[in-house]
């Protein structure tokens, strides 16, 4: 049994934990008609003090901190972001560089409706502890000549899930992590939107 409605467009709660650069990519893609039929029904974060937040409140959109440190135990956690998804009447779920583990019965409630953006071309150079940095340090350390990013399905493991669309950049000779990990930035902000679209064109609501 759905927990929430079915809409005519995608209902996207947005998950993120930094500055929130994919998500203003995915505002500037739904304000150029790049990315149509999409509305953002919140945007949450585990920091108070995130950027996505204060981003979504210029933008007039719902703005939740939602820490597991505010719950006893994570089932309570858990309870808490459903009823905040369900309250704001969300379909699908984005993370958008958000850095906390989500629950395994919040991924079941969203089953098929998760999305993730992850800063390599999966399956290689992810699951627990690959993130941000690391994750090029990785890439320069294998002698990669490619690398890009990847948007997923969620699941109960990190990073695992059915990829929905991958883009490639190349590792240039003499490339740092930093300066890497802007050229999949780069990427990173084309490719979430295409594929959000995409989701929404091939998963009816």
């Amino acid at each position: 049994m759905l927990l929430f409605p079915r809409f005519s467009m995608l209902s996207l709660a947005v998950f993120g934990s930094g500055r929130g650069s994919n998500f203003e990519a995915i505002l500037n893609a739904m304000m150029d008609q790049t990315l149509p039929d999409v509305r953002i029904a919140l945007v949450v974060s585990n920091k108070a003090d995130a950027g996505i937040l204060a981003l979504a409140r210029k933008n007039d959109i719902p703005a939740i901190h939602c820490s597991q440190l505010q719950f006893p135990d994570e089932s309570s956690f858990a309870r808490g972001l459903l009823d905040l998804l369900k309250a704001h009447r969300a379909d699908t779920v984005v993370l958008a560089g958000y850095l906390k583990k989500i629950p395994g019965s919040v991924i079941e409630a969203y089953r098929h409706r998760m999305l993730n953006i992850h800063p390599a071309l999966l399956p290689r150079f992810g699951g627990a502890g690959m993130y941000g940095l690391r994750v090029h340090e990785a890439v320069i350390a294998a002698g990669e000549r490619e690398s890009g990013a990847t948007v997923h399905i969620v699941d109960e493991e990190y990073d695992h899930g059915e990829i929905v669309m991958q883009r490639r950049v190349p590792v240039l000779p003499g490339d740092t992590p930093a300066v890497l990990a802007a050229r999949v930035l780069e990427v990173e902000h084309v490719l979430y939107p295409a594929a959000i679209r995409h989701f929404a064109e091939t998963h009816p609501r």
